[in-house]
């Protein structure tokens, strides 16, 4: 059996630790938040390391990206130093491919097409399901500068925010991450702010938590393009008139777990460093391991 685990700066509230086969493997795939506490994620990797198939980063970002170029933010790259055996996996490669590839999975189902209109929470986060909402032609609204800075600027362009994100991404780099992403206690907090973005948009799409932080109080009619949810995020969304949620990943026992841990499930079972696959790669284990989507309806 292959022993994953999920090392999240997150709130320990949403936990949770369950047993998958997939094609005739046993995998446990277990998520531990440490509450914010850096101090713990380091105890947690060293503790671990070499006694686990693979790692997930949890309620961070190893990387984020100008379009397809890859930066490490050097305040999470210390962390992660202390996993000296077993590879560390965030998500972005997932990111990259599966996110990419939902998105053309939802505009085959009829629910996008090029006159939706969908507010991308942190394009440098996601850009692979960034890239997919203009490919399909959707009208995009990048909310980097007011999600992840504070700054109330919008960004309608992909031009403009590739521009942007040149110029910002090199400083926020060096930020440390606490002043980029909610973390511990801070990730139950929802401050509304930024509501007429939530209303222009047909689609909000990215990390769960981000877009929660700022969440209104009515999102009638809406489409939720994420990940990580459990069944207190689905109530929370259905209560704010949420139509649909769409994860990017599948549901194991009434919850989706993140990108980084499905991720760390793929380099369990090739045996592989994330960086050692290459992106047709990627795309090939997702359909031989029959990684995809969710569409709920709530």
């Amino acid at each position: 059996m292959k022993r994953v685990v999920s090392i999240s700066l997150g709130s320990s509230k949403r936990d949770k630790k369950v047993e998958v086969e997939i094609l005739g493997e046993k995998f446990i795939l277990e998520r531990i938040g440490t509450d914010g506490s850096q101090e713990k994620m380091i105890e947690l990797f060293k503790e671990l390391d070499g006694k686990v198939d693979a790692f997930g980063l949890g309620g961070a970002d190893l990387y984020i990206s100008v379009g397809k170029r890859r930066t490490t933010l050097k305040s999470i790259e210390k962390l992660i130093q202390y996993a000296k055996i077993t590879p560390v996996c965030d998500g972005q490669y997932l990111k990259d491919t599966l996110e990419k590839k939902t998105v053309f999975f939802i505009r085959d189902r009829g629910l996008i097409d090029k006159n939706t209109k969908v507010l991308i929470i942190s394009g440098v986060s996601r850009y692979g399901s960034a890239e997919g909402f203009v490919e399909v032609g959707c009208k995009t609204l990048f909310g980097d500068l007011m999600f992840s800075l504070g700054i109330p600027i919008p960004i309608y362009s992909h031009k403009s925010f590739l521009f942007i994100a040149s110029i910002v991404v090199p400083i926020a780099r060096n930020l440390p991450y606490e002043w980029l992403y909610p973390t511990g206690k801070s990730q139950e907090e929802v401050i509304p702010k930024y509501e007429k973005y939530y209303k222009w948009a047909d689609v909000i799409a990215g990390d769960f938590l981000y877009m929660k932080r700022h969440m209104p109080e009515d999102l009638s009619g809406k489409i939720i393009f994420t990940n990580t949810t459990t069944l207190e995020d689905r109530e929370f969304l259905k209560k704010r008139g949420v139509k649909l949620v769409v994860t990017t990943t599948p549901e194991f026992d009434g919850r989706t777990f993140g990108t980084n841990v499905m991720e760390a499930l793929i380099c369990a079972y090739t045996e592989k460093r994330p960086d050692e696959l290459k992106e047709e790669d990627y795309y090939r284990l997702i359909d031989e391991l029959n990684i995809k989507p969710d569409i709920i309806e709530l």
